[in-house]
């Protein structure tokens, strides 16, 4: 529905209202109303002239009307562009008035540089798995040092708790969540308490339940496959209102909904050959909003390409993405603190430190290099002078590399206290921009397990299986160690394995909780104080390691972090060779934070570090820890 203005008051009367819908091999389309108005007759819609495949009609209504498209007399579908589907997926569409939502807060924006994310699923995140209940905690969040919240996806899908990648109308909000003024209740909630909002969106494929795009028109192809089916159609007849569609409902989360960036899904699936990729169409519309709106909008790509094009500049050829996330970050920082060898670890898992330490000053792992689970050279390299280090995420825990697990297990599960807090300060003081889980920072003891609620039984069982033949290829990890026999395996359909997902927020208050969630303040809080750990030039980061004693020194301009990873004995970590004060032969450091606490080097600029532990140092002005 393309809807103009609604004059105030317009809740309670009716007044015109434009439909159009996109529907290019149609003989005839009908407007029908459902709900309260199912009594009225249908309106017919008309061709528009001047836009092919375009129909059209006004109609009186009012916010919260439900209506339907008829297709050449077929049965009643929603709007592809319907703002809230109130019955669900599959269900008619209902009239939603954005300009009727009272604002609270003033919002200038919050850009990406500095940023730290925290990545949230509305579901789980608290019991009653609703915006109201999430908003009501975002005191928490700002209290702990985020600057951003990233919502896995909201758009609607089956039944009432699932991750949300298989949504299917990428212009509306679930309904169980709390809907389209839910969503911006939530929004609103977080811009007063100082919080940036990042929506995680879906543009690679749609779910199967209650999709009716293709009665519409070409939404997809064949031309190209996805793991989820036919591919989105991108680059084959029909492609050009096919891209329009997906723009569209980006800047609507942008404008309508005043969110400050969108996670994108999965990119590496969006099938286009076109000259113009979709990713430069999509970054480029929203940069103009962004110039309109006058605020900092941002695009992040989730993608496993490690192809620098993603977040170079438009005129030198590239997408022009803002940020994405950097998974090589996390495969080196996970083999180092796990030591686990399976799967795409296993090119992490040869020497954990060299891979962590060449992320860390390189950015991307595969630049180019051979990856034995993949069989072929992977990646080129990024070149962090042009797409500065804050532009790659970074982080030790995210949905996927918890969620699909066989058994959902978090770090917590396997790591000490100690490992803990050195993965945490690895995160906080890389080059890179932090994002954590929800409930990472107080080392959550909840699972984060998939879970769906199709109510198609035949879908329900196919991902039941499919879910069972992924975690039997698991080699090793979670499905070998203690996972137990498939009838174990945690159900995706059943009730039970969503609930034990929801964050147990007693968790925070007590023993060990506390503790970590006190050193995630303090990490925070170094990196909001110090320049340095901000700092885009990838030339004043260092890193030296030692693989076999399992220590490794960061070195961000005069700040130093040092971890010993060893489970056992004091690893010796020269920071600054024998950097002194001009006074009597005291260390030219001061301890800004460690675990269990903080420590200084030694008159000869050796730190002798516990085994699992970390310390951050600051050296004078004097000494020079980068050089």
């Amino acid at each position: 529905m393309g809807a103009g203005a609604f004059p105030a008051g317009s809740e309670r009367r009716r007044t015109a209202v434009l439909f159009e819908v996109w529907a290019p091999d149609a003989g005839r389309v009908a407007l029908q109303w459902a709900g309260d108005r199912s009594a009225e007759p249908a309106v017919p819609l008309a061709r528009e002239a001047g836009r092919a495949g375009w129909w059209r009609a006004e109609a009186p209504a009012r916010h919260g009307d439900r209506y339907a498209f008829r297709i050449d007399g077929g049965p009643p579908r929603p709007d592809p562009r319907a703002a809230r589907l109130p019955d669900g997926p599959g269900g008619p569409g209902a009239v939603v008035e954005h300009g009727r939502f009272a604002w609270r807060h003033p919002w200038p924006g919050r850009p990406l540089p500095g940023a730290v994310l925290y990545e949230l699923h509305i579901g789980t995140f608290t019991p009653e798995g609703t915006f109201d209940a999430a908003a009501a905690r975002l005191g928490h969040l700002a209290g702990l040092g985020i600057t951003h919240v990233s919502l896995m996806p909201v758009c609607p899908f089956p039944g009432t708790h699932g991750w949300g990648y298989d949504g299917i109308a990428p212009w509306a909000v679930h309904e169980p969540y709390g809907g389209p003024d839910g969503l911006k209740r939530f929004v609103d909630a977080a811009h007063g308490h100082g919080l940036g909002v990042v929506l995680d969106v879906v543009h690679n494929h749609l779910g199967p339940s209650g999709n009716h795009l293709p009665e519409f028109g070409p939404y997809f192809t064949g031309t190209h496959h996805t793991p989820w089916g036919a591919a989105v159609n991108l680059d084959a007849p029909g492609s050009d209102e096919v891209r329009r569609y997906l723009v569209g409902s980006a800047l609507g989360w942008l404008r309508d909904y005043r969110v400050d960036g969108l996670r994108l899904d999965a990119v590496h699936a969006l099938h286009d050959g076109r000259a113009r990729h979709f990713l430069a169409e999509l970054s480029a519309a929203v940069d103009a909003l962004a110039g309109h709106l006058r605020r900092p909008l941002f695009l992040v790509a989730e993608s496993d390409l490690n192809d620098p094009r993603t977040t170079a500049p438009r005129t030198n050829g590239g997408h022009g993405l803002h940020a994405q996330w950097n998974d090589d970050f996390h495969h080196a920082l996970h083999t180092a603190l796990t030591g686990e060898s399976h799967g795409y670890y296993a090119d992490f898992a040869r020497a954990p430190l060299a891979a962590l330490a060449k992320t860390l000053t390189g950015g991307f792992f595969h630049d180019g290099s051979y990856s034995g689970f993949r069989g072929r050279a992977h990646g080129a390299p990024l070149d962090l002078r042009a797409t500065p280090p804050y532009r790659l995420l970074g982080y030790a825990q995210t949905h996927d590399q918890i969620g699909n697990r066989a058994l959902g297990d978090r770090l917590t599960a396997h790591l000490s206290p100690g490992l803990l807090a050195c993965g945490a300060a690895l995160v906080a003081c890389a080059p890179f921009t932090p994002m954590l889980f929800m409930g990472e920072e107080w080392g959550a003891r909840t699972p984060w397990q998939y879970f769906t609620d199709h109510t198609d039984p035949e879908l329900a069982e196919a991902v039941r299986a499919g879910r069972r033949r992924e975690f039997a290829a698991q080699e090793g990890g979670a499905a070998a160690k203690g996972g137990g026999p498939a009838a174990d395996w945690p159900d995706p359909q059943d009730p039970a394995t969503r609930d034990r997902c929801v964050l147990d927020w007693t968790e925070p208050a007590a023993a060990p909780h506390a503790a970590l969630l006190a050193w995630y303040r303090t990490l925070l809080a170094l990196r909001r104080d110090h320049p340095a750990l901000t700092d885009p030039d990838p030339a004043r980061t260092r890193v030296t390691y030692d693989e076999e004693a399992r220590w490794l020194l960061l070195r961000r301009g005069p700040l130093a972090l040092a971890v010993n990873l060893a489970a056992t004995g004091t690893a010796a970590v020269p920071v600054a060779g024998a950097a002194r004060t001009a006074a009597a032969r005291t260390p030219a450091f001061r301890a800004l934070a460690g675990w269990p606490e903080p420590r200084l080097p030694d008159g000869d600029g050796v730190l002798r570090l516990a085994a699992e532990s970390v310390t951050v140092v600051e050296a004078a002005v004097d000494v020079d820890v980068a050089e």
